[in-house]
């Protein structure tokens, strides 16, 4: 019988990442997709707002900008594309991958009505930054109080 050198450890810690994936696929499936059967996934997005404008902030590390399609329609904000897989290597001769390729779709509900023809959207360092202006109208008024 010979004993075999190594980590010990190494067989929790390979069942540590099985149930991660796990935890992480059925979390995918309760938003309504499955991120690794389809291929499907979500970058993250931040989005705020001040009295004049909302922007939107969308981590695309990886994606072309010619890959990105921003919609808005009403108070509905649409981002979409996708981010290929690089054709120089095969899935095979990866030992572990973590990022998703493929396609995303983003939609969102936005808290006013936008200026469509005043949107502007810009891409620097894989970082997506969508501003919106709010249609004037709908921007908070301060009415000054005279004194009689």
């Amino acid at each position: 019988m010979s004993l075999k050198k190594g980590n010990p450890f190494i067989d929790f810690i390979t069942l540590q990442e099985k149930m991660s994936q796990l935890f992480d696929e059925a979390a995918s499936k309760q938003k309504g997709y499955s991120a690794f059967s389809s291929g499907a996934w979500s970058p993250a997005v931040d989005i705020y707002e001040t009295d004049a404008i909302i922007i939107l902030s969308a981590e695309l590390p990886g994606v072309n900008i010619e890959d990105v399609d921003v919609e808005v329609n009403k108070n509905i904000l649409t981002l979409s594309g996708e981010r290929m897989f690089k054709k120089n290597l095969s899935e095979e001769q990866y030992l572990r991958m973590e990022r998703f390729y493929g396609t995303f779709q983003r939609v969102f509900n936005l808290p006013a009505v936008v200026d469509k023809e005043e949107v502007k959207a810009n891409f620097k360092d894989g970082v997506l930054r969508v501003t919106l202006p709010k249609i004037k109208s709908l921007s908070p008024k301060h009415i000054k109080i005279e004194d009689e």
